[in-house]
């Protein structure tokens, strides 16, 4: 643990941390609004408005931005009772069948919804708002991937059992509600004539109505993510039971365990006898034991951990390995044939408009392992045999 500032603790070298990231941390450590200090993770790099890889406690205040956009994004992941001696020589059919069962891309739609996916919109639309005026196609859309660095992964533990990890969040509904609000934050501080160091900092002051709509919407996209992500992951343990039993319906039968974990979120937390708004922007929650899942890139390991509890970073661990380079960068940087290299010995398709997630775009997700040592236990080490992505 280090400290960039009095109220801004680093659990990695400070001098790792871009430029510009350190801007934004102390733009946001300035606000009078935090409680303490930010606690940075290991994984940190620039983020809009927030850096990616803080946690941020707040007391009568909440920055729309800093939870960001793909409110409730996370991870999934389920330990299957196979190894790798039940699996075949090849998991193309199986790839293409994941890829078949699960709609991928940022434009992409459920033709139609399973029976499991009509339940999870009942359960959704219980909630008594009308989502269809905000999105009329959110319902269609549970059940999809979505592009950029989410994906779907068949790994080995160390013990060679068959593990199924996915990443993915609220989708198309997520995003149009973390808009509305930021927006809404903008327009107060503009009609306040509150100056920011960073528009992207506008806040919803608690007891205000604006912050009241924020938290509903927020929770119920935080809800749709962790559905959305059930839906998937049920999708994908139908499949290999059509790989293992030749039929579908044994979905049960396969898994021994199941993990499900936010890392783009907000909650009310109680932190140094204090209750907070604890803001989780690229990070996990870890309470003592908590189970959750830390992946690199595609082509590197994933991290099964448990949890810690360690008070200076309330309770949190970093979320993944973080970019290395901006998507725009790593194109100019690296090629197909780069690509092929690193994801050599690894079921996947072969896309140039992937280029952007090989592994070489992310930081080392050993070091961020190493710099979390005081975070989380490592439980199991996750290695890639097939990995899904959306274009």
């Amino acid at each position: 643990m280090n400290k960039l500032d009095k109220k801004i603790v680093t659990f990695l070298d400070p001098e790792k941390i871009e430029p510009a990231a350190k801007q934004q941390l102390f733009n946001m450590a300035e606000l009078p609004f935090v409680f303490k200090h930010i606690a940075v993770m290991p994984d940190c790099h620039l983020g809009k408005g927030a850096t990616v890889g803080s946690v941020i406690a707040t007391k009568g205040a909440i920055i729309p931005a800093a939870v960001g956009v793909d409110i409730g994004c996370g991870m999934i992941a389920v330990k299957t009772k196979f190894f790798a001696n039940d699996l075949p020589d090849s998991l193309e059919k199986t790839r293409t069948g994941i890829e078949r069962r699960i709609p991928l891309g940022a434009g992409a739609f459920n033709k139609k919804l399973t029976t499991s996916a009509q339940k999870r919109v009942a359960q959704l639309k219980a909630s008594g708002r009308d989502y269809q005026a905000v999105d009329r196609r959110w319902t269609e859309a549970l059940g999809s991937l979505g592009s950029g660095n989410h994906f779907i992964e068949i790994c080995l533990d160390e013990s060679h059992q068959v593990w199924v990890v996915l990443h993915s969040g609220s989708r198309g509904i997520g995003n149009k509600l973390a808009m509305k609000h930021i927006k809404t934050a903008q327009k107060l501080m503009d009609h306040n004539r509150v100056q920011l160091k960073d528009r992207d900092l506008a806040y919803l002051a608690e007891g205000q109505r604006e912050f009241s709509d924020y938290i509903t919407d927020l929770l119920w996209a935080q809800n749709f993510a962790l559905l959305n992500r059930e839906e998937m992951m049920d999708r994908v343990m139908t499949e290999l039971s059509n790989l293992f039993y030749k039929e579908d319906g044994h979905q049960a039968e396969i898994e021994l365990e199941r993990i499900n974990c936010h890392h783009n979120f907000t909650q009310r937390e109680n932190h140094f006898d204090e209750n907070v708004w604890v803001t989780r922007k690229g990070a996990i929650q870890m309470k003592h034991g908590q189970k959750g899942i830390i992946p690199g890139s595609m082509g590197t390991r994933s991290y099964v951990v448990s949890g810690l509890e360690n008070q200076m970073a309330y309770h949190s661990a970093p979320h993944g390995a973080g970019r290395r380079f901006s998507r725009g960068e790593a194109r100019r940087r690296f090629t197909m044939d780069d690509f092929r290299k690193a994801m050599a010995g690894i079921e996947c398709r072969h896309s140039a408009k992937l280029i952007d997630e090989l592994p070489m775009a992310y930081k080392d997700i050993d070091e961020v392992m190493e710099n979390s040592k005081d975070l989380v236990k490592v439980e199991h080490t996750l290695r890639q045999l097939v990995n899904v992505k959306g274009d």
